[in-house]
């Protein structure tokens, strides 16, 4: 059975000022969505779900129907605020979605086969795509799921701060724990972000971080399910907090209910956090059609 990739692409898009998931980048009109699809198909996915809001769903499905008609299999699933476990108590001011990890779990009826996740405005490359089609097809163990890492140099905006989970690892290749660490900003020798008490931290740029690129089995929703209903239970009434995947894991890979392999990837990443970042990103999809990596027309 060919495995899905599930696709996060319900976010606000508020730093970027818009619907960045559908910001065309390609030379032939082409957005990034497009060219992770694409790279998918090429290394052996056979079904992709798109996490969406209602309010774009019919420019969601303009955009990819017909294109992707007779390529491989597509459905949509919704992230609703309302999504909820039953009996909990949330605040009415909510206006943006609970996060990625409530993101994954939404989909949790549609997909009955090991997935990868990415978010939907972030462009990835093409072997990690293999890597992550290759964990999912060979690796059997049910708790075992994968990260495809990146280095932070290789994953950094020259136009502002960005997000980032930050990974220690074994000599065993395992993730030992992963930080969900805010506001990372380049700097000539490398990186600096705040840590949880204010203080600035520095990072070298050789760290390993998550871009969200996860490998799963169909025992993470039980986890993330459970993970979830605590968060909601604890901040539920906040309008503005949200759960991360990583933070939804981090405990059950400390105390070894699952492990989660960290495959290295040499690709450079690259995405539309800010409006300023479109421009390189056109940049380098312009380079990799010159070079031969996509055609000039992917459809």
């Amino acid at each position: 059975m060919k495995p899905t990739l599930l696709v996060l692409a319900a976010g606000m898009g508020t730093r970027y000022g818009g619907n960045k998931q559908l910001d065309q980048v390609g030379p032939s009109g082409e957005t990034i969505i497009d060219y992770s699809i694409y790279d998918a198909i090429r290394a052996g996915f056979g079904k992709i779900v798109f996490v969406i809001r209602r309010d774009i769903e019919e420019q969601v499905r303009e955009r990819f129907d017909k294109r992707l008609k007779g390529r491989v299999d597509v459905d949509y699933v919704f992230q609703e605020i309302n999504n909820l476990p039953e009996g909990v108590k949330v605040t009415s001011d909510r206006k943006k979605p609970w996060g990625t990890s409530h993101a994954v779990l939404v989909a949790s009826q549609m997909i009955k086969e090991p997935f990868g996740v990415i978010n939907a405005d972030d462009y990835y490359g093409v072997e990690s795509f293999k890597i992550l089609h290759d964990f999912l097809v060979n690796d059997k163990d049910p708790n075992c799921y994968c990260i495809v890492g990146y280095k932070m140099k290789n994953t950094l905006s020259e136009h502002g701060n960005v997000n980032r989970g930050v990974c220690s690892t074994g000599s065993d290749g395992l993730l030992k724990g992963i930080v969900e660490t805010i506001q990372i900003e380049k700097t000539p020798d490398g990186a600096k972000a705040p840590d949880t008490d204010g203080k600035m931290q520095k990072f070298t740029g050789e760290e390993i971080v998550s871009m969200n690129l996860w490998g799963f089995k169909q025992s993470c929703f039980k986890f993330l399910e459970e993970e979830f209903r605590n968060f909601i239970n604890k901040s539920g009434m906040d309008p503005k907090s949200e759960l991360y995947i990583p933070t939804s894991l981090d405990r059950f890979v400390r105390s070894g209910q699952i492990t989660i392999k960290i495959l290295m990837t040499n690709e450079k990443w690259f995405g539309v956090t800010y409006r300023e970042d479109k421009p390189s990103v056109v940049e380098n999809i312009k380079d990799m059609v010159s070079r031969g990596v996509y055609p000039d027309k992917i459809y």
